[in-house]
Parts: C-alpha cells; sequence; structure tokens
C-alpha cells in the first residue's frame, strides 16, 4: 500500500467519512487518538509555498449552510450525535463508551440509508489494479503515493470512493429556521 497524500480542500461529501473515520478509530485505538491530538496540539501548517501567476480561478459557488444544518438535525434526531461528540468522555472506559457509540453508529448508518443514495465512485474491488487514461476525472479520483508524469497511471484502488446518486433530504418550510439543530425540551 502506498502512502496518500493528503487533499488541500476536500469537499464536504469527502469530509463526513473522514470525520467519522476519525470519531470511531479514536474511540477504538488508543494510538490512533494519541496521533490526532498531536495533530490538532501541533503548530499551524507551514504557508504554501507561492504558485505561479496564473489565470484567474474560476469564481466558487456559495454554499448556503441549510443543507449542511439539516444532515446535522438529523444525526442529531436519528443518532444523538452533537450529543455525543459534546459530551466529555475523558472520565469514562473505552468498554463505557462502546455501548454508545454503537448507538451512534447505527442512527448515523440509518440517516444515510433513508436520505442519500450512495454508490462506489469506481466498481472495481478495493486493491485491484487499475489504469486512469489521459482525462480521467480528476474531481472523483484522488491520486495518492508517488504521483509524477502524465496518465496513463496505473496502481492499485485502495478505496473505491462514495458518490451521493440521490439526496433526500426533507423539504423545510420557509419559517423553518435550520439553525435550530435539536430543540430544548421542556418537562412539565
Amino acid at each position: 500500500m502506498t502512502p496518500s497524500t493528503p487533499d488541500a480542500n476536500p469537499s464536504f461529501f469527502r469530509r463526513i467519512p473522514i470525520a467519522f473515520g476519525a470519531f470511531f478509530s479514536s474511540l477504538s485505538d488508543p494510538v490512533y487518538a494519541s496521533r490526532v491530538l498531536g495533530l490538532r496540539e501541533a503548530a499551524a501548517p507551514a504557508a504554501p509555498t507561492p504558485a505561479p501567476v496564473a489565470a484567474a480561478p474560476a469564481p466558487l459557488k456559495q454554499a448556503t449552510p441549510d443543507a449542511a444544518l439539516q444532515l446535522l438535525a438529523l444525526l442529531q434526531r436519528d443518532a444523538r450525535l452533537i450529543d455525543f461528540v459534546q459530551e466529555d468522555l475523558s472520565g469514562y472506559s473505552d468498554a463505557e463508551i462502546g455501548g454508545p457509540a454503537r448507538l451512534v453508529h447505527e442512527g448515523c448508518a440509518k440517516v444515510l440509508r433513508e436520505h442519500f443514495t450512495l454508490a462506489p465512485v469506481r466498481p472495481e474491488a478495493e486493491g485491484s489494479r487499475i489504469t486512469l487514461n489521459d482525462g480521467f476525472d480528476a474531481r472523483a479520483i484522488r491520486l495518492t503515493g508517488n504521483v509524477v508524469g502524465q496518465a496513463p497511471f496505473k496502481g492499485a484502488l485502495s478505496h473505491r470512493g462514495w458518490r451521493a446518486t440521490e439526496v433526500k433530504l426533507p423539504k423545510l418550510g420557509a419559517a423553518h429556521d435550520a439553525t435550530v439543530l435539536a430543540q430544548a425540551e421542556v418537562e412539565l
């Protein structure tokens, strides 16, 4: 397996599995959690070297936060994700965290099943040798390892990737406040 090259600006949908993977790996693996802690405590990354001046970049799409807030609200409703992440876990053992983590995992999986249709970007099995010809979709396939030269590139598929083929988020009313992720509860 070749080491991966970090993506400097992963998309929102790419950050979701990264966040969940880091979250559950941190819970189950103390060495991994220590590495994450080291990253958080490390100094700010070095400034990137200035690139040669090129043509003006294409304008970036302005994303509204409503869809992200809606997804976060669904993850809270079905998985209590915000409650879990906001909890200070330092006083709990790994065994005590395991049960709640299982419930969070089941709830997150339910949200994904109900609101997204996911398909792998590449149909081949992980570990398969593949060839990427000139013109491959660099938005959907990230080259890692020792990337030099021009296509065609030959390598092993280390992750099939995920693509959302359908998003089925509930429609929001005009008066809906998407910033309220979970209502406060008052028992009478």
